[in-house]
């Protein structure tokens, strides 16, 4: 079984610059305009809220990876600790929500630079598909030269992240006169923010999925996830109070390359903006190749998908059948075009999915556990109350894809049982 694992070859920074990679990009660089639509002047609490959700399950998350240290994360944690269909649905969730947030990353790379350049939006879904097969191969490589690339990413995100919230500062507050633009229409439109900025934490779920390959896990795992979730919270909240310097009303989109653009920022610093945008979602469409293909090499050694998608490379440090097929997932959704829609897909999916977390961490036993249970009832509550206030078209399709899957995992273990008689 030996031949069949992964080389454990990250340590404690390349697993949070891992966690960190997954964040800070989608969930920077537009997700958080996404939450100050919704939330307005009350950004920050959202944000907040999100970031108590994010710790509670971080913890339920570094807890379930400190002593079940494998790939797949909440599959493997979910068949271990609850049932099989319980177990299958994580995993199911785990690939069509981040494969969402992949896409979404891809395709708002496209937009930055189509918009940059004044081209149509084939050009857009052209560059997004582009730049997908790249990282893809890259990701092919394995994890050890996938980690130089995230290093550099993070570093060139955080630098254009520093310099946006540095401008911001410059400006006028219009947080005393703000317009119907930047006022929540209800208490409703908070709660939905959070659970959109609850996905743009959810990056350090990366290094719980990535156990095979991090040394020494059990002390590695929970440090990265800890480290990760406060480095990130800090940044937002940093961000969140920037965006209330802007009049949200009067920019194309709260992307934050668009936002300086329609306060005619210098065209050095826009340019930095952007570049750092793309550079970062590119971050995160790495690393999310990198976690999704985890999950379906998890689900394929367990028959919950094709045996063929399990197969290693010769130096065991990739995965390229699982790192094609989750590529080939995620262009399915960049093909659909819609920033939004595959953003508040991700949500209702994630959140689906950190309740099973949530319920497999209750499940350990207590001479095993580091964290108290109410850490992980709370995160099991918040997670499936911010679920009700996703859009309700996406929460149908969400259900529906839910059902889809356990009815292709009973067929699948129907047949693998009559095989076997």
């Amino acid at each position: 079984m030996e031949h069949s694992k992964l080389q454990r070859t990250t340590g404690l920074p390349g697993a949070v610059l891992l966690g960190l990679g997954s964040i800070v990009g989608t969930g920077a660089f537009v997700s958080i305009g996404f939450g100050a639509e919704l939330a307005g002047s009350y950004l920050v609490w959202a944000i907040a809220l999100a970031a108590i959700v994010a710790a509670c399950n971080g913890l339920s998350s570094a807890q379930l990876a400190a002593i079940h240290p494998v790939s797949g994360g909440t599959y493997e944690y979910g068949y271990r600790f609850l049932n099989h269909d319980l177990g299958f649905t994580a995993g199911w969730l785990f690939v069509l929500a981040k494969s969402a947030s992949a896409a979404t990353a891809a395709l708002a790379i496209g937009t930055t630079v189509a918009n940059a350049f004044g081209w149509s939006s084939y050009a857009e879904i052209g560059l997004s598909i582009a730049v997908l097969a790249a990282l893809a191969a890259l990701v092919m490589g394995g994890l050890k030269r996938s980690n130089r690339a995230n290093a550099v990413l993070v570093a060139i995100a955080v630098g254009a992240l520093v310099l946006f919230i540095g401008y911001s500062f410059t400006l006028e507050p219009v947080t005393a006169a703000l317009d119907a633009a930047q006022e929540p229409q209800q208490w409703s439109d908070v709660l939905a923010a959070a659970a959109l900025l609850f996905v743009a934490y959810t990056g350090y779920g990366r290094i719980a999925t990535m156990g095979e390959e991090v040394t020494e896990p059990r002390h590695t795992i929970p440090r990265a996830i800890a480290t990760t979730v406060l480095v990130v919270t800090i940044l937002y909240l940093f961000i969140g109070v920037a965006l209330l310097n802007f009049p949200l009303g009067t920019a194309d989109s709260l992307v934050l390359a668009d936002l300086a653009k329609a306060q005619q920022a210098p065209i050095w610093l826009y340019s930095a903006i952007a570049v750092g945008a793309v550079v970062a979602m590119a971050g995160v469409v790495l690393n999310l190749l990198l976690g999704v293909s985890r999950v379906v090499l998890a689900m394929a050694r367990r028959k919950d998908l094709p045996d063929s998608l399990s197969n290693l490379n010769a130096e065991r440090t990739s995965a390229p059948a699982a790192i094609l097929f989750s590529a080939a997932v995620m262009l399915v959704l960049v093909l659909i075009g819609d920033l939004q829609i595959a953003w508040s897909f991700s949500a209702f999916t994630v959140l689906v999915y950190y309740s099973l977390t949530n319920l497999a961490a209750l499940k350990v036993n207590a001479d095993l556990r580091f964290i108290p249970r109410w850490i992980s009832i709370l995160g099991l509550l918040s997670c499936l109350s911010l679920a009700a206030f996703v859009e309700l078209t996406v929460l149908g399709y969400g259900i529906g894809l839910i059902v889809v899957g356990l009815i292709w995992h009973r067929i699948r273990r129907s047949s693998a049982a009559t095989s076997e008689e």
